[in-house]
């Protein structure tokens, strides 16, 4: 214990919400350090020496724009790894953006995984880490690390519930005594969002966009319930009739209409969780509600529409998109909790 205080000392331990969509980097005792894009660009070669071209936000900004030779890529897909190799070089380069030779010693990693992650999924989410540079990865799972940015008493004998919205997934959990009680993960969450309005444009405008495109929309004038003033868009992109070039103006309740499939099955998977959560937990949340992170927290109304259908409190946490880095961050300062709460054979 001793040995390990010492080289925390002279190391640049860091958390990491290894996110589907972004990717966020905390440094312990200090505040964000990266927040970039889920996204490799690899270009091709006749010899099969393939070349990464960029990592992060230039990666991304080539999304659906690349010649044949050159992909751009997620590796990380519903929250799980899809490409082994192509995660391992994007943490590589975080680490490194991160370190800048500032350490000659590796860094310990906690790094978020969605809750329900099988132990294969685990093992490839440390090894990546570890051939990518780490000393020591622990895992912690994302309800947990969101309470915990989140400010919520997770160490005390109070039920919290937290429901994480991100990119591939939305984590929804009961934490109470540092542990969690009740949770589920499901697959929907931002991406599915995006695919949602991808396929509602398609089919309604005869207007073919991409993923991109798809956030953009979201982002400017998503919304879960009926606003008092309605937004609009204007949307460019291919007309699949004509084959040329056309645009579209869009609003708010067309995006409510798109979403509203799997915003359902988000409020599902909540009405789930509640009616598996233990009466005396049960009376916490009725009294301290439940609060949610995740940048799907950002949907304007979405605190509303889900409490109009568990009839409970709601409430959008502080600069919800870092709540699970910041947990990741925190939980840093409690390697010993950290150990517990691996469960792992």
């Amino acid at each position: 214990m001793i040995l390990d205080h010492i080289v925390g000392l002279f190391s640049i331990d860091m958390g990491i919400d290894l996110g589907t969509a972004n990717t966020l980097v905390m440094v312990k005792g200090k505040s964000v350090v990266i927040n970039e894009p889920s996204v490799v660009a690899i270009q091709y070669t006749k010899y099969g020496k393939n070349k990464i071209l960029a990592v992060g936000k230039d990666a991304k900004e080539m999304l659906g724009k690349t010649p044949s030779d050159i992909q751009a890529i997620r590796p990380m897909r519903d929250g799980v790894i899809a490409d082994f190799d192509m995660t391992e070089k994007m943490i590589r380069y975080f680490i490194e953006k991160t370190h800048r030779r500032k350490s000659f010693l590796r860094p310990r990693i906690v790094i978020s995984v969605p809750y329900g992650l099988t132990q294969v999924e685990r093992k490839a989410v440390k090894e990546s880490a570890l051939s990518a540079g780490a000393r020591e990865v622990f895992l912690i799972e994302e309800p947990m690390a969101a309470a915990i940015g989140a400010n919520l008493p997770v160490q005390e004998p109070v039920g919290s519930l937290v429901v994480d919205i991100g990119g591939g997934t939305t984590e929804i959990g009961v934490i109470t005594l540092g542990g969690l009680h009740t949770a589920k993960s499901i697959r929907t969450a931002g991406d599915k969002l995006d695919n949602a309005i991808i396929s509602y444009v398609k089919e309604k405008y005869n207007l073919i966009i991409g993923e991109r495109t798809s956030e953009d929309i979201k982002i400017k004038v998503g919304s879960a319930i009926q606003l008092q003033e309605e937004l609009t868009i204007v949307v460019k992109g291919k007309d699949q009739v004509k084959g040329l070039l056309s645009k579209v103006e869009l609003s708010s309740e067309d995006i409510r209409e798109a979403i509203k499939e799997p915003l359902k099955e988000i409020a599902d998977a909540l009405k789930f969780v509640l009616e598996n959560t233990k009466p005396e937990l049960a009376s916490d949340i009725v009294e301290n509600g439940v609060v949610l992170t995740g940048g799907g927290a950002l949907i304007r109304g979405i605190d509303k529409y889900l409490s109009d259908i568990v009839k409970l409190p709601v409430y959008v946490a502080d600069e919800p998109l870092l709540a699970v880095a910041r947990g990741t961050e925190k939980a840093l300062e409690d390697i010993s909790l950290l150990r517990q709460l691996q469960n792992e054979e």
